[in-house]
């Protein structure tokens, strides 16, 4: 009897509430139209993120898109490269169809006081003032263009804890992290400077 009762129970028990939230994945060309979906998974939001890139001081990508997520994939993370950095964005929220609106700008990239070391296509002895909540530096070998590339900046702790492995096979198979000012210790480099820049591109279109 008790069987039965279970059996009824688990068969006639209503589907776990889920949220209906938009859904927008850019392609190539960087746009995308929204679309609505029931999240796959219970406790998922619905979440905006923004990906932008800058190199040499311009904007060279704003990637912004939307999907269920869960709330610790809803971050400001940024990786400084001093040439070029990425900022990610992101903002959930917990009702129906709530992620109609973009995720917010980036904030303003002021120094925080954390320095690290960076590199310049030569040499990896550069003073890189970190910005916004990169309180880590970061180094990376990466093969960009057939040559193995150096690269160090700062890293905010999302990048460096979370998304380690994402991180990792967007820009090498050597990408190590630390706390405290100058921890990536200096070397050389011979990669030009678009040679330095490239890995950022393969970054921004993982995460």
């Amino acid at each position: 009897m008790h069987l039965l009762t279970l059996f009824f129970g688990v068969v006639l028990l209503p589907k776990a509430y889920t949220l209906k939230c938009y859904e927008c994945v850019p392609g190539i060309s960087g746009t995308c139209t929204d679309t609505s979906k029931e999240c796959p998974l219970r406790g998922q939001q619905c979440g905006v993120i923004k990906v932008t890139s800058y190199a040499v001081g311009s904007k060279i990508l704003d990637v912004n898109s939307k999907s269920c997520a869960l709330a610790e994939e809803c971050v400001e993370a940024s990786i400084n490269f001093g040439i070029a950095n990425t900022v990610i964005t992101s903002k959930c929220c917990t009702s129906d169809l709530c992620n109609n609106q973009p995720a917010p700008e980036p904030s303003k990239s002021n120094p925080n006081g954390k320095m690290c070391f960076s590199c310049d296509g030569q040499q990896c002895t550069n003073t890189l003032n970190c910005e916004r909540n990169e309180d880590y530096c970061i180094s990376s070998k990466v093969n960009a263009g057939g040559q193995t590339v150096t690269m160090k900046g700062c890293a905010s702790k999302t990048i460096c804890s979370k998304q380690t492995t994402q991180t990792a096979g967007a820009l090498g198979t050597e990408i190590s992290c630390c706390r405290g000012n100058f921890c990536n210790s200096a070397s050389s480099t011979s990669a030009g400077l678009l040679l330095l820049v490239a890995p950022l591109v393969s970054l921004v279109m993982l995460s």
